[in-house]
C-alpha cells in the first residue's frame, strides 16, 4: 500500500512538472508581450527637412503598468553623432523609455539641437499619459553628449519655458558622463582645442542653481575617462552642493572608461528612480 502511495505521488509530482514545463514557453510570451515599442515619431512640426529627418523619437512602454515612471533617453555621439536607442537594461523595468533622436553639429547650430532636446521633452509631457507614463515622474536621461544636452535644459530654464514647461517639474536629472564645460564640439567650431575648457551661455555651469530637480551624476573612472570629464563633473556636483542644491549625487565608476560606464550606471538610475518615486 505504501509502494502505491508513493508511485501515486511521484506520478503526481510528474504531471505538475510536464504542466510547468508546457506553460514555460506561454509565460514567457505573455512576458515579452507585456511591453510594446513605437517607433519614429515625430515630435516637432517644424518645416526645416533636417529637423523631419532627425526629429524623431520611439516610445517603449507597458501595456498593464499605469503612471508608470519615464525615462527620456538622448544618446551620446559627441552632438556629431548617434541614433537613437533603448538599452536592454531599460527595458522589462516598469519604466516607459522615450529615445530620441535630435539634430546634429555641425549641420545644425547648437541652439537648434538644444530646442531638439526641449521639444522632445516637451513632447512627453503632453503625450506620455497615452502610453501609460505619469507627467509627475517623468526623468531625463543619456551619456555624454546626451547628457550635456539634459544638462543644458535641465537648468537653464528658458529651452523647456519656450513649450510651457517647467523644468523644475522634471522628477530627476540623470547624466552619464557629460560634460559640463561648453561642449568640446562646440568648443571646435570656435577655434578652441578640447583641452583648453571654457565656461560660458553653452556650459552647464554656468546655469548651476539650488531649485533645480534632483540631479544624479555618474561618469566613468577618472583616470580613464574622456577629457577629464570625472573631475568636470565633481566640481559640477561641488558647485551645485555649494549653491544650496539639496539633492544632487555624484558616483565614480572605477575601473569603466568613457565608453563603458553606462553598463554598471543604469543600475544607478533605476535604483534613485524608485527613491524619487516613492516619495
Amino acid at each position: 500500500m505504501r509502494l502505491k502511495i508513493l508511485a501515486l505521488a511521484s506520478e503526481q509530482v510528474r504531471a505538475v512538472t510536464i504542466l510547468a514545463l508546457m506553460l514555460l514557453p506561454m509565460i514567457s510570451q505573455a512576458q515579452r508581450q507585456q511591453y510594446l515599442q513605437v517607433n519614429d515619431i515625430p515630435y516637432t512640426a517644424s518645416d526645416d527637412a533636417y529637423a523631419q529627418e532627425r526629429c524623431k523619437l520611439d516610445v517603449y512602454y507597458s501595456t498593464e503598468l499605469h503612471d508608470a515612471p519615464v525615462v527620456v533617453w538622448f544618446h551620446g555621439g559627441g552632438i556629431e553623432g548617434g541614433n537613437k536607442h533603448i538599452d536592454p537594461q531599460l527595458k522589462n523595468s516598469g519604466l516607459v523609455v522615450v529615445a530620441a533622436n535630435y539634430r546634429l553639429l555641425p549641420k545644425a547650430p547648437i541652439d537648434d539641437i538644444l530646442d531638439d532636446a526641449a521639444a522632445a521633452v516637451a513632447w512627453t509631457y503632453k503625450n506620455i499619459g497615452k502610453y501609460n507614463g505619469s507627467r509627475r515622474k517623468i526623468f531625463v536621461a543619456g551619456h555624454s553628449a546626451g547628457g550635456y544636452l539634459l544638462d543644458m535644459i535641465g537648468l537653464d530654464k528658458r529651452w523647456l519655458a519656450k513649450y510651457d514647461v517647467d523644468a523644475d517639474s522634471l522628477a530627476g536629472l540623470i547624466p552619464f558622463s557629460g560634460q559640463c564645460v561648453t561642449h568640446y564640439n562646440i568648443r571646435k567650431q570656435q577655434g578652441i582645442g578640447p583641452l583648453q575648457a571654457t565656461i560660458d551661455q553653452y556650459a552647464p555651469l554656468t546655469y548651476v542653481r539650488p531649485d533645480a530637480p534632483p540631479i544624479v551624476i555618474i561618469s566613468g573612472d577618472r583616470e580613464l575617462e574622456l577629457y577629464g570629464r570625472y573631475e568636470e563633473q565633481a566640481y559640477f556636483w561641488r558647485m551645485l552642493k555649494l549653491v544650496g542644491h539639496k539633492d544632487v549625487t555624484l558616483y565614480e565608476m572605477q575601473g569603466y572608461d568613457h565608453g563603458t560606464m553606462p553598463q554598471p550606471a543604469y543600475y544607478i538610475l533605476k535604483q534613485h528612480i524608485k527613491r524619487l518615486t516613492s516619495k
